[in-house]
């Protein structure tokens, strides 16, 4: 794998350029705008119809994308520490936040080619694509450098480019039911190895990732992440969700339009990443023994785990695991751990430890 390059840093340098120019006003009221059209458009129906659309929208939503899709993205990496794709497809990936994210966790290439990951961004916007190549051009990554930004149409007749992986994030929500499962099902038949799939951590948001999951097990492929198991989700719908938080750092046009002064805000997102079995028949990675689905709660002497731990008949589904400072080793690390991260009962916390995307999540 090459070395990971300084991908967050480029990125908020390349759109903080952007913004060069544009009085804050113009660009914060071009945001109000594009929300208040999103929320109330049709599924499928364009949003961003010109230059000025996408770069005050890109400045304004890529950053949260780039995170969550990071964090799913090092969630999958640390369960399959071998993936390390040649090709990346992005399906719907507008400015490209997905291929900057898997930039920032696997680096500028694969290390069996000897050259950089060939990347492709598909998308129906014209406008975003030119500007996602526009941002891709002036990065140190080779791999973004060198990217494809293709225009096509996502949901019809999907048929896709075959890609080591193939990521999907805040897509499905822009489309009509009756295109969500074609286009998980492309994606599915086009991953050599790897699918993720990302959606806004809300109920909705959920509901469509179980959807997605429950195809692409159908498909043959194995949930790495964030399910220790491949079988049916314990939460009960209506009643809880599962999702997750990513820590953004926020601009000043993300304090105009939202209001506030904190310098960061916290993105929320649900997700599943999925991996086909090896050649072999090997599992092609190996999910967690548990996956800590709310903060932990820190208390005097002991840390409270609300775990996911799987269709196991003593220990499944959601459970509280209270961590005591007897346990040393193991209560050192869930001192350290982080909503969303992996938990193996503390038995990696003597090393370095393996995050999942090392996400800070405010509460619950």
């Amino acid at each position: 794998m090459f070395a990971p390059l300084h991908i967050d840093e480029e990125l908020r340098d390349a759109l903080a350029r952007l913004l060069d120019g544009l009085p804050p006003r113009q660009a914060a009221g071009a945001v109000e705008r594009l929300i208040t059209g999103y929320r109330g458009n049709a599924a499928g129906a364009p949003v961003l119809r010109d230059r000025g659309d996408v770069v005050a929208y890109a400045a304004y939503r890529m950053p949260a994308t780039f995170e969550a899709v990071r964090a799913a993205l090092d969630a999958l990496a640390d369960r399959a520490p071998e993936l390390d794709p040649a090709t990346h497809l992005d399906v719907g990936g507008g400015t490209g936040a997905a291929v900057w994210a898997a930039a920032a966790v696997w680096g500028d290439g694969a290390a069996d080619t000897g050259g950089a990951r060939a990347t492709t961004v598909l998308d129906r916007s014209d406008p975003a694509l030119a500007l996602g190549r526009e941002l891709a051009a002036g990065s140190a990554s080779a791999a973004l450098r060198g990217a494809e930004w293709r225009q096509g149409r996502i949901g019809s007749a999907p048929g896709l480019d075959a890609a080591d992986l193939v990521t999907v994030s805040y897509v499905l929500n822009e489309l009509p039911e009756d295109a969500r499962h074609p286009l998980v099902d492309a994606a599915a038949a086009a991953a050599r190895r790897a699918v993720v799939v990302v959606e806004p951590g809300t109920p909705d948001g959920y509901r469509r990732i179980i959807e997605a999951r429950g195809r692409l097990i159908g498909a043959g492929l194995r949930v790495l992440a964030p399910c220790p198991h491949s079988g049916a989700c314990p939460m009960q719908p209506g009643s809880d969700w599962c999702h997750f938080a990513a820590r953004v750092s926020r601009s000043s046009l993300h304090r105009q339009v939202k209001g506030g002064s904190l310098a960061y805000e916290d993105e929320k997102f649900s997700y599943v990443a999925a991996v086909r079995p090896g050649a072999d028949g090997g599992p092609g990675g190996t999910p967690a023994a548990a996956r800590i689905v709310r903060r932990p709660q820190i208390r005097k002497g002991q840390v409270l785990l609300d775990l996911c731990t799987g269709p196991d008949a003593e220990r499944g589904g959601l459970r509280r695991e209270t961590v005591t400072k007897r346990r040393g080793p193991a209560y050192r690390a869930a001192r350290d751990a982080h909503w969303g991260d992996a938990w193996d009962d503390g038995r990696d916390a003597g090393g370095d430890e393996e995050r999942d995307g090392g996400q800070d999540g405010g509460g619950r």
